[in-house]
């Protein structure tokens, strides 16, 4: 408990310099939403006064401490443009994000982690070269690249799937499952590289440590050598490259959105960065820092049940 404490009482600076960073790259940045909501037929005057009723003349300490005066009661602010709650908005766009997120990881994890451990225990086979040939491929090809592809093959020429869009899981298992199993693939193929190498470079390791040689040695079957002692050995590293999966899924979710044409936070701040709606893109990025501070964490928090030797 006390550990706890401790990170969220670190946590705390390491937010408000993210905030601080946030809003002043959103103001020192070309670009006038007083002049986006005006539109171009608008003179100086209209966008002056514009600008008064969204307190942008106003000096940015004054900005800042407002704003960060309102986050600190819960509130996120108004969007410009929608004239809604900021909080409102992201509640709104949360689900589409966090299924996403969720069956990315959860995919990656289930085809990762057993293809990592194989290509360990058969290293130099098939096996093992076909993933470094995967692992080449997921660091290689962007995001937008495999997603386009996809969308050809399986939406457009094969007809399995639909081309875009997102329905909610209260809509039904059916049409839910359908429209994320693209999005999913794609974005979870460069996590499957990832978490897959990692996993394979730990099992090797394990797979040549003396406990390992000792429990052949006993005559222990070498399923149970491979999955009780050499994977368990290797838990630690798997789920620090898992935490760090999760924490740039917020870079991948952005794209694979925008492609997909998802209605989550990822298209959320396209939206907001083209409008420059300062308070949504603010809300959304100290939204996405909680929640890598939360994942490193439980990341951290994992370790004492994984290996008993690690004290904080």
């Amino acid at each position: 408990m006390i550990f706890v404490l401790r990170r969220l009482a670190a946590a705390v600076p390491v937010l408000l310099v993210v905030a601080l960073v946030a809003f002043l790259i959103l103001r020192l940045t070309p670009g006038d939403p007083a002049a986006v909501i005006a539109g171009n037929m608008a003179t100086s005057e209209d966008i002056a006064r514009i600008r008064a009723q969204l307190g942008l003349e106003r000096p940015l300490p004054a900005q800042f401490l407002d704003w960060l005066g309102g986050v600190l009661r819960g509130d996120l602010g108004e969007s410009f443009f929608a004239r809604e709650k900021v909080s409102t908005l992201i509640a709104q766009r949360l689900e589409p994000t966090l299924m996403l997120a969720t069956c990315t990881i959860v995919l990656a994890v289930a085809v990762a982690v057993p293809l990592g451990t194989l290509a360990a225990w058969r290293m130099g086979g098939w096996l093992d070269r076909g993933l470094s040939l995967v692992s080449v491929l997921g660091f290689s090809v962007p995001v937008f690249v495999l997603a386009y592809a996809l969308i050809w093959l399986l939406a457009v020429k094969l007809q399995w799937l639909p081309v875009q869009g997102y329905r909610r899981l209260s809509e039904g298992l059916g049409p839910f499952a359908r429209h994320l199993v693209l999005p999913t693939i794609t974005l979870a193929f460069v996590y499957v590289a990832l978490i897959a190498r990692v996993t394979r470079a730990a099992v090797s390791e394990a797979l040549t440590e003396d406990y390992v040689r000792t429990a052949r040695a006993k005559g222990l079957s070498e399923t149970r050598v491979l999955l009780r002692h050499a994977l368990a050995a290797s838990a630690v590293p798997i789920v620090t490259v898992i935490g760090v999966g999760i924490a740039l899924l917020i870079g991948g979710v952005v794209v694979t959105e925008t492609v997909y044409a998802i209605p989550g936070l990822g298209s959320l701040t396209v939206e907001a960065v083209l409008n420059r709606d300062f308070p949504v893109i603010q809300g959304v990025i100290l939204v996405f820092s909680v929640a890598y501070v939360v994942v490193n964490l439980l990341v951290d928090l994992s370790y004492l049940a994984l290996d008993p030797r690690i004290r904080y």
